[in-house]
């Protein structure tokens, strides 16, 4: 069997995906869902790019320092693939204006560093019925699960979303981001065109310190 059928393939150009957050994760997330062909893709993020950026993520570079993440992301997806209609939203998400934000998407892809914000954006998807996948990272840690209007997995994840994460006292080095937003866009792709079994229920831990990869399933 081919990884994707030339009707899964040509199926992609069709999806709106929206990828909410330009860093880190959501650089690499734009990246490959660009270079596998998502028709459009809306990138969201208010932030600009500074020095501590350039280790992990993608889109920055020595040049950009100051620039908006999200206009970043459209100008390099006019050189990796043209064909990839981006639009950025140089905006911060947030509850006055997620619903806007988000509806008509097929996909969200969450590539936000607060569990308050990925709890809003859970909430969000869920009213507007949109399936979206969550992601964090953190050192050599991550997590991955794929989450449909119902399910309750970020409530049983964020228990206390008032808390910080651990990325904030571990930082992230280049491979985590990079390796967590590849499978967030695997989760992305078999949600599209609905082949393969997906973590939904469940989630992915990552431990690559120790190379670990644990999958915890929850009880519907």
């Amino acid at each position: 069997m081919t990884t994707l059928t030339e009707e899964e393939n040509k199926s992609l150009k069709s999806y709106k995906v929206c990828v909410i957050g330009c860093g880190g994760l959501g650089g690499y997330i734009i990246e490959m869902l660009g270079r596998i062909g998502i028709g459009h893709i809306t990138a969201v993020d208010a932030d600009v790019f500074d020095e501590t950026n350039l280790n992990r993520q993608i889109l920055s570079d020595t040049t950009l320092i100051g620039c908006s993440k999200a206009k970043s992301a459209f100008e390099r997806m006019k050189k990796v693939n043209p064909d990839v209609v981006l639009k950025p939203l140089n905006i911060r998400f947030e509850a006055e204006n997620g619903e806007d934000i988000l509806k008509g998407h097929d996909v969200v892809v969450d590539a936000l560093d607060n569990a308050i914000s990925k709890k809003l954006l859970s909430d969000l998807c869920f009213k507007l019925n949109i399936p979206f996948v969550h992601g964090a990272i953190g050192g050599w840690y991550g997590q991955v699960s794929t989450i449909f209007p119902g399910d309750k997995t970020l409530d049983i994840l964020y228990k206390d979303p008032e808390v910080s994460g651990i990325e904030k006292k571990l930082g992230n080095p280049p491979f985590t981001p990079a390796l967590v937003a590849s499978l967030e866009v695997t989760e992305v792709i078999k949600i599209l065109i609905k082949r393969g079994d997906l973590l939904r229920n469940k989630v992915l831990y990552v431990n690559l310190l120790n190379m670990d990869f644990d999958i915890i399933e929850f009880k519907e």
